[in-house]
């Protein structure tokens, strides 16, 4: 039936079923008063019943979109308020999480497992936690960190979990969870090169070897007065290239570079800190995924209170050590 048919009809209920104004309750409302007032008249039974269908007619047509309503449609699904991460997640049943191995002991290769790249680390216990939380498996893809947030901006991966520190330039591109650890930012040198060197300013000039895209090259550039940054893909390049001599420092943070120096004797630290750095790793998420983000710092304060992931630091460490002392 058109709109302007029931324009020109003499049913009120009509008229009060096309107003869009009207909650559907009336129409049942109006239907019970119709029912009633036909049995107090004995109205014979068929125009109850065409009344009824009248009514429920136009309610359902008014319901579902009719004469130009401009209600949208909603889902029925029941997920319509989750993120559209939160959905694929769900509806892949895995959370794809990008890292970048090379930086014990939050990610590196497990050495000990024969004829498969397997990562490990406390960034990886981490994952797994988020994974369970959500109740879906775990795929862990392994990249270079300067590809991590364009992994995630262009859905290659869910979220991303490698130490990344949440600067307000990242949060540009990406949300990010708490801090799940804090840490210092530091410089280690070649042992030949101890007591050489007492604060930044005396590393002005010198080449620093950096990964690419981290916090660390950021805070050398800054802080380290004409400094000549050499960026490269991995701390393990920075490193070697710091023991080959042909560069003078090497910026980690203060839990990595514990980790380096018991598999190089032949490196050292500095003790000297970069200034004004607020610290901490931080999970990477895809804007608008504010339901994903909740169920990660969920995780991270469950971990964070139990001593899971203080246990993680310690675990990992060791097994990092022997991992790199079996190669």
């Amino acid at each position: 039936m058109q709109c302007e048919e029931w324009a020109d009809a003499n049913s009120e209920l009509f008229k009060e079923a096309h107003d869009e104004t009207v909650h559907k309750n009336s129409y049942k409302r109006k239907l019970y008063e119709l029912i009633s007032a036909s049995l107090e008249e004995e109205r014979p039974m068929k125009k109850i019943m065409k009344a009824a269908i009248l009514a429920l007619a136009a309610a359902g047509m008014v319901m579902a979109g009719g004469c130009g309503s401009s209600q949208p449609a909603k889902s029925s699904a029941g997920n319509s308020s989750q993120s559209a991460l939160m959905q694929k997640i769900k509806k892949d049943g895995k959370l794809v999480v990008g890292t970048a191995s090379g930086f014990p002991p939050y990610e590196f290769l497990d050495t000990s497992v024969k004829d498969q790249k397997k990562i490990d680390g406390i960034d990886m216990k981490l994952a797994e936690a988020v994974a369970q939380k959500l109740g879906v498996k775990l795929e862990v893809q392994d990249m270079t960190f300067q590809s991590l947030l364009s992994s995630i901006t262009t859905g290659k991966v869910d979220i991303a979990i490698s130490a990344i520190n949440p600067t307000d330039e990242r949060k540009k591109t990406v949300d990010f969870s708490h801090n799940y650890l804090e840490g210092k930012q530091t410089l280690l040198i070649r042992r030949e090169d101890e007591g050489k060197y007492k604060s930044l300013a005396d590393f002005s000039g010198k080449k620093i070897a950096v990964q690419k895209s981290t916090i660390q090259e950021k805070l050398a550039a800054e802080q380290i007065p004409d400094a000549q940054i050499v960026a490269l893909a991995k701390v393990p390049d920075a490193l070697l290239e710091l023991k080959q001599g042909k560069v003078d420092a090497v910026p980690v943070q203060n839990i990595v570079g514990g980790q380096y120096l018991v598999t190089n004797e032949d490196l050292a630290p500095t003790n000297i800190y970069f200034d004004k750095y607020s610290g901490g790793s931080a999970v990477a998420v895809p804007k608008g995924s504010d339901d994903v983000v909740a169920v990660i710092n969920e995780v991270i304060k469950e971990n964070q209170d139990n001593g899971n992931i203080d246990q993680w630091v310690d675990e990992m460490t060791k097994k990092a050590v022997a991992n790199a002392q079996s190669k």
